[in-house]
Formats: C-alpha cells, sequence, structure tokens
C-alpha cells in the first residue's frame, strides 16, 4: 500500500511542478535557497574548522608556551599589565630542564624576519628561527633530507641551519642544497637539512618560509631579551597540562624570584583556549546560518502548503471518489502528506545541488579543502522531509475530512 500510495504521491507532485511551473518553481525556491544557505554555512565551517584544528593540533595538545604575553580570544584584554614583563629566556629554560618533573622534554624559540642570500639569489621575509637543542623533540619537525642539530653544534652555536621547503627551491633551483652555504645576518651558514614541503595553514602561516638556525649563534648577534621569544614544554606521558602547568608555575617564580603575594611575571599558553575560542566562534555562526537559513525554510513551508491547498481545492471530487468506494481517512491523509513531503525533498535536493556546485568552486578558488559530508547531505534531506511534514499536515487533514457527498458534487 505504501508503494503505491508514494508511486501516487510522487506522481501527483510531479505533475503539480509541470502543469504549475512558475508557481510550484517560486514555491520550492524558498525550501531550495533555506537549504541552501543552512548547508552552505555548515558545509564551509566545518571544513575551516577542520583545518584549523589540523593547525592547531600540529602544536601539540600536551604542549605549554611559556610566554610573555597571555593568549586571549575576545574580551578586554589588559596589555597595560603585561607590557614590562621580561621575555622568557634560556635561564628559564635551564630552570625548567633541571627542575622539571612532570616535562619529558623542553625548548626554547624565537623568531625574526631577514633576507637570506645565497650568490645571486635572495629572499626577503624569511622567518629565521633560532631554537635550542631539543626543538624537535617538543615540536614537529619533518625533515625531507639531512638531519636536525647535533647537541654540540647547538651548545656551541654552530653556523648550521635547516632550510624550509620554499626558501631551498628558491636559493638553489633545481640543485640539490646538502652541503651547501647560505648568508643569514650576513654570516654564512652551512646547510645540513631540508624540511618537507607544508603549504599553508588557514592562518596563512607556513613552515616552507622558514630558516632553523642554533639559538647559540643567533644570541651572539642580539640581545634575546628584547627579542619574542618562547619556551615550548612538552609534558610526559599521563601528565596533565594543569599538573604541568602548576610545576611551571612554581620554578619560574622561584628562578625569577618572585614574592609569594607578586602575580606572575609570564604567561602558559596552551591551545586548548583557542580550540575553546573558536568553538564559540563557530557555534555563533551557525545560530546565525540557522537564523538566515529559517527565514527561508519559513517562507518554503508556506509555499509548500500553498500548493498543497490548491491540489486540494483541484483533487476535491476524485478525493470524493475515493472515499466513495471506500478509501480510508489514514489513506487520504497520508497521500497529501507524501505529496508534501516529495515536493520538500526536491527542493531540499536542488538546495544540496547548489551546495555542491560552490564547494566545488571554492575549492578551486581557495588553498582549502571544502567538501558536502554525508552528515550534511542528512542533515539537508533531514530538514526538508520535516518542513514538507509539517507544511503538509493541514492540508492533509482537511482533504481526509471531506465529506464524500460534498466533495463529489464540488467543480473544484
Amino acid at each position: 500500500m505504501f508503494v503505491k500510495l508514494f508511486h501516487e504521491s510522487f506522481r501527483f507532485a510531479v505533475n503539480a511542478i509541470i502543469v504549475n511551473k512558475l508557481r510550484t518553481i517560486l514555491s520550492l525556491s524558498g525550501i531550495t535557497i533555506g537549504i541552501f544557505a543552512i548547508i552552505t554555512v555548515f558545509t564551509i565551517f566545518d571544513s575551516m574548522e577542520s583545518e584549523i584544528r589540523k593547525s592547531i593540533s600540529a602544536l601539540g595538545s600536551n604542549v605549554l608556551f611559556v610566554q610573555k604575553w597571555p593568549w586571549s580570544m575576545g574580551g578586554e584584554y589588559p596589555w597595560w599589565k603585561y607590557f614590562n614583563r621580561p621575555e622568557p629566556n634560556l635561564d628559564d629554560l635551564k630552570a625548567i630542564q633541571r627542575q622539571s618533573r612532570t616535562a619529558e622534554a623542553s625548548a626554547y624559540m624565537m623568531g625574526v624576519e631577514r633576507t637570506v642570500k645565497r650568490g645571486n639569489n635572495a629572499i626577503e621575509g624569511v622567518t629565521i628561527i633560532g631554537v635550542s637543542q631539543d626543538y624537535d623533540k617538543v615540536m614537529e619537525v619533518n625533515i625531507a633530507d639531512g638531519r636536525f642539530f647535533t647537541p654540540i653544534e647547538s651548545m656551541n652555536g654552530h653556523s648550521v641551519c635547516l632550510l624550509g621547503a620554499e626558501v631551498a627551491e628558491n636559493l638553489f633551483p633545481g640543485g640539490d642544497p646538502m652541503g651547501k652555504d647560505i648568508k643569514v645576518f650576513g654570516q654564512r651558514f652551512h646547510v645540513i637539512g631540508v624540511l618537507v614541503k607544508e603549504g599553508e595553514d588557514m592562518f596563512s602561516n607556513s613552515g616552507d618560509n622558514q630558516v632553523i638556525v642554533p639559538v647559540n649563534f643567533t644570541r651572539n648577534l642580539f640581545d634575546l631579551r628584547q627579542t619574542d621569544g618562547t619556551i615550548a614544554v612538552r609534558a610526559r606521558e599521563g601528565i596533565s597540562n594543569d599538573e604541568m602547568r602548576d610545576e611551571l608555575t612554581g620554578i619560574l617564580r622561584s628562578a625569577r624570584k618572585l614574592k609569594p603575594r607578586a602575580d606572575d611575571d609570564f604567561a602558559i599558553n596552551e591551545t586548548d583556549l583557542i580550540s575553546k575560542g573558536f568553538d564559540q566562534l563557530f557555534g555563533v555562526i551557525a545560530l546565525v546560518g540557522w537564523i538566515i537559513g529559517g527565514f527561508s525554510l519559513l517562507v518554503g513551508g508556506f509555499g509548500i502548503a500553498n500548493i498543497m491547498f490548491v491540489s486540494v481545492r483541484e483533487r476535491t471530487s476524485i478525493i470524493g471518489i475515493e472515499k466513495a468506494l471506500g478509501a480510508k481517512r489514514y489513506f487520504i491523509l497520508l497521500e497529501f502528506l507524501f505529496e508534501a513531503v516529495i515536493l520538500s525533498l526536491i527542493g531540499g535536493l536542488l538546495g544540496l545541488l547548489l551546495v555542491f556546485g560552490i564547494t566545488f568552486v571554492i575549492s578551486q578558488a581557495m588553498n582549502m579543502e571544502v567538501t558536502l559530508s554525508i552528515f550534511n547531505i542528512i542533515l539537508g534531506l533531514g530538514v526538508s522531509f520535516f518542513i514538507g511534514l509539517v507544511s503538509g499536515i493541514v492540508p492533509a487533514m482537511v482533504a481526509s475530512r471531506l465529506n464524500p457527498v460534498v466533495a463529489i458534487r464540488s467543480n473544484g
């Protein structure tokens, strides 16, 4: 019976589109635009969220960052409280390495922008990162060719370096940079490694345009106390970030000789703060998407209801004949409900096709993979089904309650 009902309802729905093309298209446009608006927002921001979380995860969920400035995601930021704080330094790092029992590894890092040269080739605005020995144990360092610094090279500040993929390609076009020399800070550096090509993340950051050198070399060129520095600390397995933060706080307060009632003159940041900030941001954006799409769906719902009321009026005599031949009320009710749902699903499918098209365009135009997920497809169809059900229930009930005698005499 349900197969027959579905077939008949589908036939009437298609017939309504064919016979009254303009009316039906205008009515279905609300559903189409609504589904398009909601699913487009969710699809784009699902893809953005995935890329952002991938970028954040590269920093490490079990890594804490000792810095001068605390991270903030919105709200008031009392920068004047932090302005006179000292920068983290190598003495702080030594204190952590000597006293910490919760840290697996820790490393100092700082960055400045400089011009990098080799012969007649020069690249401006390259990020020069000075790092201590265990940097590769704390942060992700993917080496395509060569090796990381040895303890002796780091300790003695040898003039050796690792090149980002883009720097290597531009300074040594078509050649092998391994074992060659480049110039940074007017000094010669020996290339001992090349990093894996990464590309840009969602924040337009890339490890491809960087050169990594031992920080004990850079400290001879300028005062690290005047340079933004960071100490990254990775927790041992089984140690929570909160445990390690408490220990680091005690170590740093002792190393900096802070009085018991004095405020911390350092910040201990973690990636979880960024993740929570983006969770709130995406929550607000999702709400805006539902509000914008909701108005279109409301209009589309009224459009479906209008089509169904017209359909009931046009088929009043047919309904009377069906009831006179023994058709039950629920049969008439389901027949019109199915028709409303099918019409709504057609509008939803059109909206999803538009979303698929725009995801293809965005993926081609931007350096970001945007895909229409199965969840969002099911969500779009589910919302369409619900709108069709709600919009069709009243016209279907009106049709099912018609008096067969009055209906047969009707001229509708």
